[in-house]
C-alpha cells in the first residue's frame, strides 16, 4: 500500500538544501495544478516535526504537476523554511513549518441535516472519486456553513498510528476553497494558508471539518480576496487543526472548471455554486 507520506517524500530528489521536486499528478486540486493542501503537507513531511506546529504557504502562482521544480530548504531555529520555484526561477510558493502555540479554535461550524452536496470531480486529490491516492471526501453546505465528515483511508494512516497531516491540510484547504467560491460565485485559488496542527492526531474515527459562511469576509481594499476560518475536529469535538486561509476569486476561472464538473455532477449541484456559468 502506498501512503501519502511516502508519495510526498518520493517527490523530492537530490541532496542538501537545493532539491528537485516533481509532484505526483494524483496531488491535483484545480486542473493541472497541485492542491494547496498537498504542498503544505509536503513541507510538514520534510520538516519532520511533531507536536504543535504551524504550517504556512504563500502561493504566488499555480504549482504544476509532473514536471521538475526547484525546492530550496533552510533549517531554522524553530522549524524549516521552504521555497518552490519553476525552471526559470520564478517563485511559485514559499512557506514552511514552525513550532507554535495552539490558537483558540473557533466554534464548531457544520452544515445541518438539510445541507446539499458540493460538486465532486474524478481526479481532485480532495474530492476525486477516481483518485486512488486521494481523500475522496464529499463536502456539503447550507446557509450557515461548509463542511463534512471524512473517515481516514488506509493510505493516510502512518505506522505509528497517527493521521497524516496531508489529510488535515487538504480538508481545510478544500473547505476554504468552497467557502470562497460560494461567497463570490467564482472559482480561483487559495493563496495564503496558515494551518496550525494542535498536535499529532490519531488515525481513528472520523474527522469533522467546517467553516462558517458568515465569517468569510472580503479583504479591506481588495474584494477579490476573501478570508476564511476553518477547523477540523475529532468525533469528540477536540480541535485537531485550525486554519486561516485566503481565497482569491479569478473572474472567468470557473468557466473551465464548470465544464469538467458538469460531466459528472447534476447541473443543479454545479449551478448552486457557479450560477453565472451554468445555465
Amino acid at each position: 500500500m502506498t501512503t501519502i507520506d511516502a508519495t510526498l517524500r518520493g517527490a523530492v530528489a537530490g541532496a542538501g538544501n537545493n532539491l528537485t521536486l516533481t509532484l505526483d499528478p494524483a496531488l491535483q486540486g484545480l486542473p493541472d495544478t497541485a492542491h494547496g493542501g498537498s504542498v503544505l503537507a509536503l513541507f510538514d513531511v520534510l520538516a519532520a516535526q511533531s507536536g504543535r506546529r504551524t504550517l504556512r504557504g504563500h502561493y504566488h502562482r499555480r504549482v504544476p504537476l509532473g514536471v521538475p521544480l526547484s525546492l530550496r530548504l533552510a533549517r531554522e531555529a524553530d522549524g524549516l523554511a521552504c521555497r518552490v520555484a519553476d525552471g526559470a526561477g520564478a517563485v511559485l510558493v514559499e512557506g514552511g513549518v514552525a513550532a507554535g502555540d495552539t490558537p483558540e479554535a473557533p466554534s464548531t461550524a457544520a452544515p445541518g441535516v438539510d445541507a446539499v452536496s458540493l460538486p465532486v470531480s474524478r481526479t481532485c486529490f480532495a474530492c476525486g472519486v477516481d483518485n486512488t491516492l486521494g481523500l475522496r471526501v464529499q463536502l456539503t453546505f447550507d446557509a450557515r456553513a461548509v463542511g463534512g465528515a471524512w473517515a481516514p483511508r488506509p493510505g493516510f494512516r502512518a505506522a505509528d498510528g497517527r493521521l497524516a497531516s496531508a489529510a488535515l491540510t487538504t480538508l481545510l484547504d478544500e473547505t476554504a476553497f468552497w467557502l470562497g467560491a460560494l461567497a463570490t460565485g467564482e472559482a480561483g485559488m487559495t493563496t495564503e494558508l496558515a494551518v496550525t496542527l494542535h498536535g499529532d492526531a490519531p488515525a481513528g474515527g472520523a474527522v469533522l471539518v467546517g467553516g462558517e459562511r458568515a465569517a468569510t469576509r472580503p479583504r479591506a481594499g481588495d474584494a477579490r480576496y476573501w478570508e476564511t476560518r476553518v477547523t477540523a475536529r475529532d468525533e469528540a469535538g477536540r480541535a485537531l487543526a485550525t486554519a486561516d486561509i485566503t481565497f482569491v476569486a479569478v473572474r472567468g476561472a470557473a468557466r473551465r472548471l464548470v465544464t469538467g464538473l458538469l460531466a459528472m455532477n447534476p447541473p443543479d449541484v454545479v449551478r448552486r455554486v457557479f450560477p453565472a456559468y451554468c445555465a
